[in-house]
């Protein structure tokens, strides 16, 4: 590891001293200013920067500075929120390797990161600093204006960056108290987070899902009634992962005969079948590298769900008329309306498919469960309309407000769209109002009179529909989030009448 520095005794000790010094501070932005100054001296250079990456964006910032020996806070106002757009740190970030660059002048990477100096910087080595996962959580960054050979640095600091980077974590564990969980909890990721709309508690709920999974290579399903918007949270989770900079491809699965499907999605060459006249590429070649989205899964055929499922597997996939596989490095996401459970039970959908595909199930809420969020969506949707139809914006009635917040919504976010897109058509003027609307909103006279019991026998039936439809039909874990014992739920199910087609949409 020292073969290469200069005077390898000295810098094992140095090295050594840095780690024992680490290893005994108790404040975050002492040990970040400690490890960064220690970088700077250990290599020998005018310049050490941190960078960070925040897992929960995906963005990477500047996190600390040292210049000439001393740690800079530069104006962050002036500084970029991310770095993503840089290619030199990208690619010590995404492929994990080191970059050690001598003649930084003459060359053509761009390094408008580094602080404008009256001398060009002329030597800099970058290092991804790992995590146990064997992912990069950041970038250790030396510069120097000399012509320095930097790479024999590069393992011994890349080791002191990782046990710096884990003291931190450490540290931020231990100080947070029970309090500050609990703000976390109540802070959860907000939709404008993923370029989706709402504030309700549903949707935060949504988000925080979302975060846990977008950086991570697993299988996602996406389950909900038709219109809440699972296309809408694809794309959300592709453009903040790290393949955004590849096509995120979607395919729905029941808008294509079986015949089709499978050249679809796999392609075929020429002369596979009547009228292959040209080789063609499949979709999961098209997606390579970024984000496929497999829309109505269950209503894939049978002979197709092994098929997929061996792509899931080994990564591979064979076109049709070819002897050869090669592989992709494709994402799946899910999505589908149904209840899968119930077609592996009829039959209809394998069950080790399911479960490959599950591995990170996010539930989407109906739209009636997201108390609050219509009026920003169909506000949003009025905007979205006045633009395409480049008319002047209009304003809405409070009572118009009311009359859609009073509607149910069966077609939920879809039926919203629609139906806003229909209100700005027919307004004439400049605001928009009931009778642009035209719902059918039931008023309590046209219910006729319903004695307390049934008002409470409906509301009852409506609370377990909601559940049953969030945990897909899952009757026990129903139970549980209500705090009934699973008896009592089975009882009241029959009591209410509440049948498998009430819930299963």
């Amino acid at each position: 590891m020292f073969e290469s520095v200069p005077q390898p005794l000295a810098y094992a000790q140095a090295l050594l001293l840095q780690f024992s010094s680490l290893s005994r501070l108790e404040d975050e932005a002492v040990l970040v200013g400690h490890f960064i100054q220690g970088a700077a001296r250990l290599s020998g250079c005018e310049l050490a920067q941190l960078y960070l990456l925040d897992a929960a964006r995906g963005h990477l910032g500047l996190n600390a500075e040292c210049l000439e020996g001393h740690l800079r806070s530069r104006d962050q106002t002036n500084l970029p929120s991310d770095y993503n757009h840089e290619p030199l740190l990208q690619f010590v970030l995404r492929q994990n390797r080191v970059v050690c660059l001598d003649a930084l002048s003459d060359s053509l990477h761009e390094t408008g990161f580094l602080p404008g100096r009256a001398t060009p910087w002329q030597s800099m080595l970058c290092i991804p600093l790992v995590n146990s996962r064997g992912t990069a959580d950041g970038v250790l960054l030396c510069a120097s204006e000399n012509h320095l050979d930097l790479h024999g640095f590069a393992e011994s600091l890349g080791h002191l960056g990782t046990f710096a980077l884990g003291q931190l974590r450490l540290l931020q564990r231990l100080r947070r108290s029970v309090g500050e969980l609990q703000s976390i909890n109540r802070n959860l990721p907000s939709a404008n987070d993923y370029g989706l709309i709402g504030k309700s508690a549903a949707m935060r709920k949504t988000c925080s899902m979302i975060s846990k999974v977008v950086h991570s290579p697993f299988t996602i399903l996406l389950r909900g009634e038709t219109g809440t918007g699972k296309e809408v949270v694809a794309r959300a989770i592709h453009d903040a992962s790290q393949r955004r900079a590849k096509a995120l491809v979607v395919q729905n699965c029941a808008a294509v005969p079986e015949n089709l499907l499978e050249s679809e999605l796999f392609g075929y060459r020429k002369g596979a079948f009547t009228g292959a006249d040209r080789d063609r590429v499949g979709l999961f070649d098209a997606a390579n590298g970024g984000t496929l989205l497999l829309d109505e899964i269950g209503d894939m055929p049978l002979s197709l769900q092994a098929k997929l499922l061996r792509v899931l597997q080994e990564g591979e996939i064979r076109p049709l008329g070819s002897n050869e596989t090669h592989s992709v490095d494709v994402r799946i996401i899910a999505a589908t309306h149904r209840d899968l459970k119930q077609l592996m039970k009829e039959g209809k959908f394998r069950e080790d498919l399911y479960y490959r595909l599950a591995q990170f199930p996010i539930q989407l809420p109906s739209l009636r469960q997201r108390d609050g969020d219509i009026i920003e969506l169909a506000r949003h949707f009025a905007d979205k309309a006045c633009a395409l139809l480049q008319r002047d914006p209009v304003s809405w009635s409070d009572a118009a407000l009311d009359h859609l917040s009073a509607y149910g919504f069966p077609g939920n976010v879809r039926e919203l769209k629609s139906i806003v897109e229909r209100a700005v058509l027919l307004c004439e003027g400049h605001e928009l109002l009931v009778e642009h609307f035209g719902l059918r909103i039931e008023s309590p006279v046209e219910r006729g009179r319903v004695s307390l019991r049934e008002r409470m026998m409906q509301i009852e039936r409506n609370l377990l529909i909601d559940g049953l439809r969030e945990f897909g039909g899952n009757k026990a874990r129903t139970a549980r989030e209500l705090g009934l014992p699973l008896r009592t739920l089975l009882y009241r199910l029959e009591r209410l009448n509440i049948q498998r087609g009430d819930f299963d949409d």
